[in-house]
């Protein structure tokens, strides 16, 4: 049976955090550039001395700047976004001493302190053992669909597998998934796969190129961009399988993200980078696990804004669990430092791993 890790505050009443300094902080003069010594987050838990009270950050991210709102709140901000007259926490020592503390054993049991605080650094290979991984794998998700908000970040690779398609649809059929993040390809291929059975003109199948098949995607990515949208263009040509399609049945929300490389593209796609990046935050600020698979620069930009924990509404916390799934080990080892908890890697292929997974959970 799955537990979830309790998580251990600090104890604020010892010496070291009452006698701390409030947590400096300078005004932004320039939009979108932090002070000088501006005090840059972690994947961790951070707390902020505010008035002479301890703050955890919420919604946190690695490498952002945090600005006082109000008497006691902090909020995390990209420095892109930073505005005129924002009060950013500055001070780069993170053990109390400038009323900045970086708590990195929140989750840790008494008396594991010390002891591979950062297991995951030792490389994982295709040799490695993952029977355990997948046994967690299968308890995790079962907790998190009546607890929690899963959100599973993508490569076109899954659109290129009859069997990998479906599985996936059946996952989100059965309420596994709360929300979806990749870019172009991997939509424009599964609406292909959908609707020529093909993708890149490959039988999705037996893998045979069909006559004309090169076409296919590029007539995909002009209808939907006909239809104005993919949910029209599903209704429109009557489409009723794949992971797509599954999203706009479930009512489960996807971000779409471009690249300079892409054909059309599809409707939902965001063109600007940063305008991405921020629908990608928006859809990690909810999950409570994330999982990528088969691409690297998805997956390390969604590991780059995920924090090791989820505050909820009450005030406790809880961490974020972060798997990433590739059949290249320099693509998961990418993420191997976010810590024990945080992180596990397995090296695999995608669409092998997405049929076990959906057997293990039952839903094939």
């Amino acid at each position: 049976m799955f537990q979830l890790p309790e998580y251990r505050k600090p104890d604020f009443t010892e010496k070291r955090f009452t006698d701390a300094p409030d947590a400096a902080w300078e005004a932004v003069t320039v939009k979108g550039v932090a002070p000088e010594n501006y005090h840059s987050t972690s994947m961790y838990p951070e707390y902020f001395k505010i008035n002479g009270n301890w703050v955890l950050a919420r919604e946190s991210r690695m490498d952002s700047s945090v600005v006082i709102c109000g008497e006691d709140q902090v909020k995390v901000v990209e420095n892109r976004n930073l505005e005129v007259g924002d009060r950013v926490i500055v001070g780069r020592t993170e053990n109390g001493e400038e009323g900045i503390y970086l708590h990195s054993t929140g989750f840790e049991t008494p008396g594991e302190e010390g002891e591979d605080q950062f297991s995951f650094r030792q490389g994982r290979s295709r040799e490695t053992s993952y029977a355990r991984d997948y046994d967690r794998l299968f308890e995790l998700l079962k907790y998190e669909r009546e607890h929690g908000n899963i959100v599973w970040v993508m490569g076109p690779a899954f659109s290129f597998d009859a069997d990998a398609r479906r599985a996936m649809q059946a996952m989100i059929e059965n309420g596994y998934v709360d929300g979806l993040m990749a870019g172009n390809a991997l939509a424009t291929h599964d609406l292909e796969g959908a609707m020529f059975h093909t993708a890149l003109g490959q039988d999705i199948y037996t893998q045979k190129s069909q006559p004309g098949g090169h076409y296919n995607h590029l007539d995909v990515i002009n209808r939907v961009r006909r239809s104005g949208s993919i949910p029209q263009f599903i209704e429109d040509y009557q489409i009723d399988n794949g992971i797509m399609y599954g999203c706009v049945k479930e009512k489960v929300p996807f971000v779409l993200t471009g690249s300079i490389r892409d054909d059309g593209p599809l409707p939902e796609v965001i063109g600007n980078a940063y305008d991405g990046q921020t629908a990608m935050r928006n859809m990690v600020k909810k999950a409570t696990t994330v999982i990528c698979l088969a691409t690297m620069l998805h997956t390390i930009a969604t590991g780059n804004m995920t924090p090791s924990y989820f505050v909820r509404e009450d005030g406790s916390v809880r961490p974020v669990f972060l798997y990433t799934v590739d059949a290249d080990e320099f693509v998961v080892n990418k993420l191997l430092d976010r810590g024990s908890l945080s992180a596990t890697t397995i090296v695999t292929n995608v669409q092998d791993f997405i049929m076990i997974v959906a057997r293990g959970l039952g839903v094939l």
